[in-house]
């Protein structure tokens, strides 16, 4: 298998993307000339030229509406949005007009949009720029939301995006940009399915973005104990893949959510309600969840970190549900 960064295959994703299908073209702040705020665009303007990557000024509500405009007539646009709290300026026209026109039309119009947005903490931003609102975006019908955590859906994942007739928001966990992995030669990847990155028996970890690797030491460290925890990397958090979720969870009888949101009203409530309305008899234990603190993101690095779900404080709570149960 080749080895290549989350950024590098974010890259290739889109310039074959591009190449592919030239009904494609990019929008966003500093996607041209500039190569992207996190360089996944870097080299694009000059194989492409200015007609298919284009910079735009600093308004995301503006140029998210001129990519599904451009959707309407039959592109296939994809908006950049630098991160995950620029994107709620553009949350009326993703709200009332990208997740409603398919619906309301009967399905004569189709909003093949993606809007790439860069998403999480753990890089010293602070408030500003750090935040999880990937679970809020999940809440609104219409639309899909992915999240790659791996090199190869961080590779395949936007081709699959561009193909489906529903706009699309793809999050980025900009915590991975640098991070190194195995890309595997699956070609194609299926948005609507999670997908099992470790076995196990004991306890499930329900995750996605960055939040997958914490797991993944997580459960090393419970093999010590002669624990098997299950990893369920999301992938989409809307539609959630709710039969991987519940068969895992019957399985092992215990659910434990890592979720980098907010606890209240997040992500991880809902599928903690779902898990507790659809498979609560298996349950052996309270499905538990590790969120971020309920603040906003500090600055200062030790602050942050202390915000986060972390190895940590996943292990002490997969210990609480495992010792403590009903």
């Amino acid at each position: 298998m080749e080895k290549t960064t989350y950024r590098q295959a974010l890259h290739d994703g889109l310039y074959d993307t591009l190449k592919s299908d030239p009904k494609t073209f990019l929008i966003g702040e500093d996607v041209g000339r500039y190569g992207g705020s996190y360089a996944v665009s870097k080299g694009m303007l000059q194989e492409f030229g200015e007609e298919r990557i284009k910079d735009t000024p600093l308004s995301e509500s503006v140029f998210t509406g001129l990519g599904i405009g451009a959707a309407m007539g039959g592109m296939h646009p994809i908006v950049e949005i630098m991160t995950c709290n620029f994107a709620l300026l553009a949350l009326d026209q993703i709200t009332n007009n990208a997740g409603t026109l398919r619906h309301m039309s009967g399905g004569q119009i189709t909003i093949p949009l993606v809007i790439r947005i860069s998403t999480g903490a753990g890089r010293q931003l602070a408030a500003q720029h750090s935040h999880s609102w990937e679970g809020w975006f999940s809440h609104i019908p219409g639309i899909k939301i992915i999240s790659p955590a791996t090199v190869t859906d961080a590779r395949y994942m936007l081709q699959a995006a561009v193909k489906d007739p529903n706009p699309v928001l793809l999050f980025e966990q900009a915590a991975l940009y640098n991070m190194e992995g195995n890309l595997e030669d699956v070609r194609e990847v299926d948005i609507s399915k999670a997908r099992v990155l470790k076995e196990g028996s004991d306890i499930s970890f329900i995750t996605y973005g960055a939040s997958v690797y914490k797991c993944l030491e997580a459960a090393e460290e419970l093999e010590k104990l002669k624990v098997s925890a299950e990893v369920i990397d999301l992938r989409s958090l809307r539609p959630l893949d709710m039969p991987t979720i519940l068969t895992s969870v019957t399985k092992t009888h215990r659910a434990l959510i890592v979720d980098e949101g907010w606890r209240s009203g997040s992500l991880s409530a809902e599928i903690a309600a779902r898990i507790s309305e659809e498979c609560f008899y298996e349950l052996d234990a309270p499905v538990l969840r590790v969120c971020s603190e309920e603040i906003p993101m500090p600055y200062a690095k030790e602050l942050e970190q202390k915000s986060m779900p972390q190895t940590s404080s996943i292990l002490q709570a997969a210990k609480e549900s495992l010792h403590g149960g009903y």
